[in-house]
């Protein structure tokens, strides 16, 4: 168990890293990875359950203390992701496939790998936590919703099909590991340690199985799409701290909703565009799966040499588990 701990921890830490290495050797030899393109949506349910084991009531204790900064918060991830992928694909004029997905992306609730880079920003974990969980258990409806809205000028949307496939992937998974930690609190808290291992390979393969599969139409269309990925990213993260700004709030709770809004649940964004409209509007998520583990850490480095005056950090090892 120790060495499976050592080695989650440096999964956990070097997480872009392994996202970058396993996307380029899927590229350059993508025939050992086809063979994982038909488990997308189970290794993403691997990761959702992971996430359900280390949810607790207390994630959800601001919601009823301080709901103001999670309204906001969340409100923000909804509206400024989706409507920027909106613009932005309109105005680089991007194919419809992959203006679709990028649409996606920012449709798509918060990551979870948000809850360690805002820690290590010094920021409201607490907030980011209960964002993360809230934004999540919205998905089934806000997603569905926001890409019919946005997204259906580019691509027929079946927004029924949609919020099933969200159920099935993250509710039913979040759910079940919430049951199971209820019921075997003890199984589980041995287990937490190795979570991150579990998260961090269940990603990379679904990295790798999108990249196979797409190789040819990355290579024609890559730059393009991870120049929008990174405008999206950029606005997001922008953004969301300068609504937090405008609103008054303090510093802790601003760099906690800039990286909440700007880092998306990319795996869930290539499962659905996989599943619903081809493997090349996965390739917005893929590339976001690879630059939000860039630009968040890098983030969270720059703001963590500068104190954020606000006490609602709790120890860093209960927040850890929150990784990926």
């Amino acid at each position: 168990m120790k060495i499976l701990e050592s080695i989650s921890s440096i999964a956990g830490k070097y997480f872009a890293v392994w996202v970058i290495l396993i996307a380029t050797i899927a590229f350059i030899a993508p025939a050992p990875f086809l063979v994982f393109k038909g488990y997308i949506t189970i290794l993403l349910g691997v990761v959702m359950f992971g996430m359900g084991l280390t949810l607790k009531a207390v994630d959800f204790k601001l919601v009823i203390t301080k709901p103001i900064p999670v309204i906001i918060g969340v409100c923000a991830q909804f509206i400024i992701m989706p409507v920027t992928a909106f613009l932005i694909a309109y105005f680089m004029n991007l194919p419809a496939e992959l203006a679709a997905g990028l649409v996606l992306l920012g449709s798509v609730p918060g990551g979870t790998a948000s809850n360690v880079m805002v820690y290590l920003a010094k920021g409201n974990v607490p907030l980011s936590i209960t964002m993360t969980s809230i934004s999540t258990l919205l998905a089934p409806i806000a997603t569905p919703a926001i890409f019919l809205l946005l997204g259906g000028k580019w691509m027929p949307v079946d927004p029924m099909a949609m919020f099933m496939s969200i159920v099935q992937v993250i509710i039913f998974p979040i759910i079940l590991g919430i049951v199971i930690r209820k019921f075997l609190p003890g199984v589980v808290e041995k287990c937490n340690s190795v979570l991150p291992l579990i998260s961090v390979v269940a990603i990379i393969l679904i990295v790798s199985a999108v990249v196979s599969g797409s190789a040819d139409s990355i290579a024609s269309a890559g730059f393009l799409t991870f120049a929008a990925v990174m405008l999206h990213n950029a606005f997001g993260l922008l953004l969301g701290y300068l609504t937090a700004l405008v609103l008054k709030l303090d510093e802790g709770t601003r760099r906690a909703i800039s990286i909440e809004v700007g880092m998306q649940n990319s795996g869930l964004g290539v499962a659905l565009a996989t599943a619903h409209f081809g493997p090349l509007a996965a390739i917005p998520s893929v590339c976001g799966a690879v630059w939000h583990n860039i630009t968040g850490p890098i983030l969270a480095t720059y703001w963590s040499k500068r104190p954020a005056n606000q006490g609602q950090i709790s120890s860093g090892q209960e927040q850890e588990k929150k990784a990926i």
